[in-house]
């Protein structure tokens, strides 16, 4: 008997290496597996719908699940995590040392939608004080002109949020002082090119997260895997099979990650990191599966909504294919 053709778009990750090489091959799935940087799968998934099963940036998938016919249903495999504080740059010209120093701030944001600054609006409401609405957003690309939002939003009329001109980009306008902060995923080229125009809001951003994370307990979920809803319901089984090859595939990362005879990766000090991970972390640092991550999903869902994404919140069972929730026992 044939197996189920499965073509799933991911970016090269450690965690996921072993199913692009064949090492682990999912329960009956001929997988073939599209190495793609996130950006192209997300805009080819969410527009075009181009593949079977594709990373997919966790607020566009939530923004999914709120039209009539939810295109997607997500299997709870994380393969992008990362705490944003690195990720909040600042203008010299606009003065802003302090988080709440943002507040009534020109505030550049590639998409509204994008899961790195909700994480990163949300972190600046409740732990800053600073509201989501009390900033003016402008969106577009932040290196090439002419970026528009994957997927159209309805926002609720409190938060402002405008388009840039179709020849700007936020990274010079950063610089330029035309913008006063940026909220992104990826570091603006100025950042490194123009170091006395472009700064972070945290610059000991790492001691800033630690503590964080020892405060919530939170570790930010950026991506999930999403698989095309009719492949779902006419294959039900191919989400517990999926599941389970990924986390096989993280299982021999993190084997090899411990592994201190060879290093696997070109870190210096990765035997330090490893167990510097496992002290601030515990020793599944980076967890699969809906359990271990209610508390990171409870919230997103809550900024989600809060931010004008959703016009309800969503429980985070909502989010993933049943058949992931629980597995047999002998």
């Amino acid at each position: 008997m044939s197996k189920l053709r499965l073509t799933l778009a991911c970016w090269d990750y450690d965690r996921t290496r072993a199913l692009a090489d064949g090492r682990v091959t999912p329960e009956g799935v001929d997988l073939n597996l599209l190495p793609m940087e996130v950006e192209e799968t997300f805009f080819r998934m969410l527009r075009n719908r181009e593949f079977d099963a594709a990373e997919m940036s966790l607020s566009s998938y939530c923004v999914s699940l709120t039209r009539e016919a939810p295109p997607f249903i997500a299997i709870p495999v994380f393969p992008s995590r990362f705490f944003r504080h690195s990720c909040i740059f600042v203008s010299a010209k606009s003065g802003i040392r302090e988080p709440a120093q943002l507040i009534g701030k020109r505030v550049g944001v590639p998409e509204y939608q994008m899961t790195a600054p909700v994480w990163i609006r949300g972190i600046l409401a409740d732990e800053y004080g600073v509201d989501p609405a009390s900033v003016t957003y402008f969106t577009g690309g932040e290196e090439e002109p002419g970026r528009q939002e994957k997927l159209k939003l309805n926002l609720p009329d409190r938060f402002k949020v405008t388009p840039i001109g179709p020849d700007k980009t936020l990274s010079q306008m950063l610089a330029d002082g035309e913008i006063d902060a940026l909220h992104t995923a990826r570091a603006p080229s100025t950042f490194y090119s123009r170091p006395e125009d472009v700064r972070r809001l945290f610059p000991d951003f790492v001691s800033v997260e630690k503590a964080y994370h020892r405060k919530t307990g939170i570790f930010p979920i950026m991506h999930v895997i999403a698989i095309r809803r009719e492949v779902y319901e006419a294959n039900r089984w191919v989400a517990q099979s999926l599941f389970k090859a990924f986390a096989e595939a993280q299982r021999i990362t993190y084997d090899n990650l411990r592994i201190t005879a060879a290093m696997t990766s070109m870190l210096p000090w990765q035997v330090a990191a490893v167990e510097e991970a496992v002290s601030e972390l515990g020793s599944d640092w980076w967890p699969y599966g809906f359990a271990k991550n209610r508390r990171v999903l409870e919230a997103f869902v809550r900024y989600h909504h809060e931010q004008g994404l959703s016009p309800r919140r969503f429980e985070p069972e909502e989010l993933f294919a049943p058949e992931t929730f629980e597995a047999f026992k002998i």
